[in-house]
């Protein structure tokens, strides 16, 4: 599974398999040394609120040349998941003082 993005500033459209676009705002990007990967955190364009809790969805992403467009890779290993768990509660505790 790979999905293409083109992002503006702080959005990015993510095109599933079936040829749909979704258009989400970037939370944060981040580099990994331990996995050597790029990463992305995404959520559905305009449901953040502070009432609401929002899907927050992860990639790996690997940057075209351009700087404007990539492909987004699924999260491959629970190590994975456990790292951006713990990257996205600090950015939300830093985000709250």
């Amino acid at each position: 599974m790979t999905e293409e993005n083109a992002h503006e500033h702080e959005h990015i459209t993510i095109v599933d398999e079936e040829g749909n676009e979704t258009l989400y705002d970037i939370l944060f990007t981040f580099d990994s040394e331990d996995f050597d990967k790029s990463y992305v955190l995404v959520y559905p364009a305009g449901e953040l609120s502070e009432e609401e809790p929002v899907e927050i969805e992860a990639f790996s992403y690997i940057e075209a040349d351009n700087g404007y467009e990539g492909e987004l890779k699924p999260i491959e290993t629970q190590e994975e998941w456990d790292m951006i768990e713990e990257v996205l509660n600090t950015f939300v505790s830093e985000d709250e003082e």
